[in-house]
């Protein structure tokens, strides 16, 4: 029955549909989401991804219909910090993908194997990971080093003309990779802690990249490099504030997804 119907059925389909059933195939094509790779770089935020981030950051690719991946690199740790004193942990050793898996509720992939084939785009949540785990930057400032994978991923994302969204402290990771990028972390004067890691727009300036001031509920679109930055945490202020800043860095990663 439906087999006979079918001659019917295309008939209507071109009639119903400018451009017939190419156009019809075409555009549940271009409808495919976006997949996007979350980079993670451990669990906590003073010595792997800041949660808040990493969280908000999924809540608005959730609400964008993007198909999400999440990474970390299998490395160890700088180091451990015990949150409830803010100290080093002497005696403990973690390794970097196994705490992303916190995050990512197990699924999470090593990443060696994020590729520009499988994404539109790549995130980075901050957290002081970004600039222990994924960089030397928290030791080194505008002479770090960054993980190799790290290195490889911005580079070919760029290469690639694939987006790429950072916020907090992660910037710090375009602004040493990719030479000229425009990035935000937000002010560039402490403004009596408000701001109380302003010093990093100066290492930003150091590294040869641009720094642009913005808000906390702000992203700033570098269009020619693809990049897009928000300051988040890197400022002292309400929870929704930062949630806003995040919002406003994914759905301008999405945007130049073309998806």
């Amino acid at each position: 029955m439906l087999s006979s119907r079918g001659p019917a059925l295309c008939t209507a389909l071109r009639r119903a549909v400018p451009g017939g059933l190419a156009s019809f195939h075409s555009s549940a094509r271009r409808c495919r989401p976006a997949r996007v790779a979350v980079v993670l770089s451990g669990c906590g935020v003073y010595d792997g991804t800041e949660i808040h981030e990493a969280s908000a950051i999924l809540v608005h690719l959730s609400r964008g219909g993007a198909e999400v991946q999440m990474y970390a690199p299998d490395v160890p740790q700088m180091h451990v910090i015990d949150h409830s004193k803010g100290q080093p942990a002497e005696a403990e050793s973690r390794n970097v993908l196994v705490e992303s898996a916190r995050i990512a509720r197990g699924k999470i992939t090593s990443l060696a194997k994020l590729t520009t084939a499988d994404h539109d785009a790549v995130i980075f949540p901050g957290g002081f990971g970004a600039a222990k785990n994924l960089s030397t930057f928290a030791v080194d400032g505008k002479d770090c080093k960054v993980n190799r994978e790290v290195e490889r991923v911005l580079k070919d994302f760029h290469k690639a003309g694939k987006p790429i969204g950072l916020c907090c402290i992660s910037p710090v990771l375009a602004a040493k990779v990719l030479s000229g990028a425009e990035v935000t972390v937000g002010h560039e004067e402490e403004e009596g802690g408000k701001w109380p890691y302003a010093g990093t727009a100066g290492a930003i300036k150091e590294l040869g990249a641009k720094h642009c001031v913005k808000e906390v509920t702000e992203a700033h679109v570098d269009t020619k490099n693809k990049v897009v930055t928000t300051p988040a945490f890197m400022c002292e202020t309400a929870l929704h504030h930062i949630f806003d800043g995040i919002g406003a860095m994914v759905k301008n990663v999405l945007k130049l997804t073309g998806k």
